[in-house]
């Protein structure tokens, strides 16, 4: 079992765009997260290029970016739940009309789309994955990260983005949904962060906040020990040391 620590963490909602606005919210967290009207300001990339990513994507760059900081790019893994599917939504219906679609509005609406922005952007050829597991793909990718460590890589960089889903899908989201993005960059420890994964134990996630959110409270936190439940199976985080 590979122990790890969380290095540094970002993370941006529209209401919450400050790292000390996160930390505050963190300690006493509120769901559904504070409202407002705004997009992640990405200036790291050019401004050509920004005005073709969406506000998920956006999003998801603008934490990786804070998280990440000069140093040089390993390995990242990027999770979420839906990805794009406010883009793709928009291009089925054009195709059920007839319309031409677009390739660039197509390349972005694939699942890795956030990943492959975040590589191009940096000129950056490391270890790039994208990852869904339901309402587990912030564990997932947690996951995949711990794997990668363990694999050798001294630090590998987990970014985690969901949205609202859009209509006429929003009936499978159980809770309001919200734009929010976090990442922390990971890197092996001694003695810190543990997680394990079981089958699923059939009992109710009593979980106030979206598993996404809870991960990031747990990762920034200080608690000794959490078990998440999900359909897609148990995880138990715990902290030593």
């Amino acid at each position: 079992m590979t122990d790890f620590r969380v290095r540094r963490w970002a993370a941006w909602a529209p209401g919450l765009q400050t790292q000390e606005a996160w930390a505050g919210w963190l300690q006493a967290p509120v769901w559904p997260l504070p409202a407002a009207d705004a997009t992640a300001p990405l200036v790291e990339v050019p401004a050509m290029t920004r005005r073709r990513i969406d506000p998920l994507g956006r999003a998801a760059l603008q934490v990786a970016w804070w998280a990440q900081g000069a140093e040089p790019t390993g390995p990242v893994v990027f999770a979420s739940r839906w990805g794009e599917v406010a883009r793709s939504v928009a291009l089925l219906r054009q195709l059920s009309q007839g319309e031409p679609l677009s390739p660039t509005s197509f390349s972005l609406s694939v699942h890795n789309a956030s990943s492959a922005l975040y590589s191009i952007a940096r000129d950056d050829t490391a270890n790039y994955a994208a990852v869904s597991a339901g309402g587990a793909s912030a564990a997932a990718g947690i996951c995949e990260a711990i794997g990668l460590l363990a694999d050798g890589a001294s630090q590998v960089l987990v970014v985690s983005v969901e949205s609202a889903l859009p209509e006429p899908y929003e009936a499978f989201e159980s809770r309001p949904g919200s734009l929010r993005a976090w990442a922390a960059l990971l890197e092996p420890a001694d003695c810190g962060l543990r997680l394990q994964a079981s089958m699923p134990s059939g009992d109710p996630q009593d979980e106030h906040l979206p598993a996404d959110l809870a991960t990031l409270r747990f990762l920034a936190g200080s608690s000794a020990q959490w078990r998440q439940s999900s359909p897609q199976g148990d995880w138990l985080w715990s902290r030593h040391g």
